[in-house]
């Protein structure tokens, strides 16, 4: 069975930075792309970031780049996001998400439960 646990969420201050944490297992995570994405109260899911199953190709939301990173380390089946210079915008739930194929389509098939992120003064 996937399981998705995310961590590393919090209260950051405006330009501070945090580091979220998606734990994966019940799969083969080499073998899978993952996604970073997030929900606003009374938003939808907005996607924020995407990686390839070996990690080489990267990509994010314009309104995020340059200040957010994600990578995995498929020996721990770990993937991570560091935000820096947060802003107030990136108030919200961060879900990762299971891609169905190693490249990723926006096409998830998990999810995990979110851990919170405020960033306020």
């Amino acid at each position: 069975q996937v399981q998705l646990v995310e961590s590393g969420g919090g209260l950051a201050q405006p330009g501070g930075s945090l580091r979220l944490s998606c734990a994966a297992s019940g799969f083969a995570f080499s073998s899978y792309a993952m996604s970073w994405a997030r929900q606003s109260p009374g938003a939808g899911l907005e996607w924020v970031s995407s990686i390839n199953s070996d990690g080489s190709d990267t990509w994010y939301f314009d309104s995020v780049k340059g200040r957010f990173t994600i990578s995995r380390d498929n020996a721990k089946n770990t993937l991570y996001l560091e935000m820096n210079s947060l802003e107030p915008g990136d108030t919200a739930l961060y879900v990762c998400a299971k891609e169905k194929s190693d490249y990723p389509g926006n096409d998830y098939d998990s999810r995990g439960q979110g851990t919170q992120v405020t960033v306020s003064s």
